[in-house]
């Protein structure tokens, strides 16, 4: 498979789970939170064969990730939690979020089709002038960024429903003693 394709394949199966267990209002369920967990772990199984560590290798699969997290973060601020009175947190995604997660996703096919086809000697004096072995390690780039923003969305949300959990349970900690 090419890295186009395998692009096509990591950044379609994303978002495709993301938008999913995202767009509109849904409740906050292990569940909802494991599953694109899991399409990425999948995705890594099948495309990630081994971190490559030669010259700045390391580096740039790191670039990925810090990038990747930061995209994350920014695609968990787009998505509010509110509980409502049975005590049951929900998010809700709409437009935004949704393109949000498309031009990630676009951006990063359009990318590896560039490499393939716009700017493949400008990829090679890169990667000759800053010692990156091979396609290998940006298709790694790739999936661990990927993994990076799923993870860091997932742990916005998380932290929004334990804080939210939380300040009810003050709540009724100070409401409790108020009564008493």
């Amino acid at each position: 498979m090419s890295g186009f394709q395998t692009t096509l394949v990591v950044s379609g199966t994303v978002l495709v789970v993301i938008l999913t267990s995202d767009l509109g209002r849904r409740r906050v369920t292990a569940m909802r939170l494991i599953r694109p967990l899991i399409a990425v772990g999948i995705v890594m199984a099948v495309f990630f064969h081994s971190l490559q560590l030669a010259g700045n290798d390391l580096s740039l699969q790191l670039v990925g990730v810090g990038i990747g997290a930061i995209l994350g973060l920014t695609a968990g601020a787009m998505l509010p939690a509110h509980m409502d009175s049975s005590g049951q947190v929900y998010t809700r995604a709409g437009v935004l979020y949704a393109l949000f997660w498309i031009a990630m996703s676009g951006a990063r096919v359009a990318f590896v089709y560039g490499i393939e086809h716009w700017f493949t000697a400008a990829i090679i004096t890169f990667s000759i002038k800053y010692q990156i072995t091979g396609p290998e390690v940006y298709a790694n780039s790739l999936v661990l960024m990927a993994l990076a923003t799923v993870l860091a969305r997932t742990a916005v949300v998380m932290n929004r429903r334990r804080r939210l959990r939380a300040s009810v349970a003050g709540g009724s900690i100070v409401a409790g003693r108020a009564a008493g």
